[in-house]
């Protein structure tokens, strides 16, 4: 865990308390719809690969984690160059990255759809420019990195529906742009919110988001 963090999590518990669940920062208007234009489910069991950011890894991470459906999650990078593709670096904001997760899915179990569904109703929020709840930088914004013409054309009519609808108080400023790598993060950030289930900072930032996805995804959620 990096120095800022560590001040960020004695201060949340300094302000309150030691009270543990933040409400979640999208303050949604109304629930978050069905995506209208979406891939069916697949017929047959394969791997397909998404690629997110939006704020933290350790809690995007997490909260994929418990999706029925996911094969694996991975904190990395995305949107830099390989040769910047390192916390340190990343934490700078100068390089381009984000901190970013990588989804492995099967697309007989859940669509595209669905993940970019739970991205914007419970891992993060996607009104907030350059932060997300108390990081702040260019390293935590909003991006769908698509890999496809399907992937794309999926995000940005998604993108267009809840904008629509007006489903957040605030106006959605989450990217949608080609993914041209990803870059695994270190092993120290990898199941980070599982392995630290009593760090402030998982219990104030992260341990909300995986509760929601249970509250209001519990046909998609499952124990990991």
């Amino acid at each position: 865990m990096s120095r800022s963090r560590v001040l960020i999590a004695l201060a949340l518990v300094a302000i309150l308390g030691g009270a543990v669940g933040l409400s979640h920062a999208g303050q949604r208007a109304t629930l978050i719809p069905v995506p209208a234009v979406d891939t069916p489910l697949a017929t047959v069991q394969s791997k397909q690969t998404a690629v997110i950011a939006g704020g933290c890894f350790w809690g995007i991470q997490a909260v994929f984690q418990h999706v029925k459906g996911v094969i694996s999650a991975t904190s990395g990078y995305s949107g830099g160059s390989d040769k910047d593709a390192n916390y340190e670096l990343v934490s700078t904001g100068d390089t381009g990255h984000a901190e970013s997760v990588q989804i492995s899915y099967d697309p007989s179990q859940i669509t595209y759809g669905q993940i970019l569904r739970i991205f914007f109703s419970v891992a993060h929020d996607p009104t907030e420019l350059n932060r997300q709840g108390p990081d702040t930088g260019s390293q935590y914004r909003s991006v769908i990195f698509f890999s496809s013409e399907d992937q794309k054309r999926i995000a940005d009519a998604y993108v267009a529906q809840l904008e629509e609808a007006k489903v957040f108080s605030g106006k959605i400023v989450t990217q949608v742009v080609p993914l041209k790598a990803f870059y695994p993060a270190e092993a120290y950030h990898q199941d980070y919110a599982a392995r630290h289930p009593t760090n402030p900072y998982i219990m104030f930032n992260d341990a909300p988001k995986v509760a929601h996805l249970r509250q209001e995804f519990p046909d998609l959620y499952r124990d990991k």
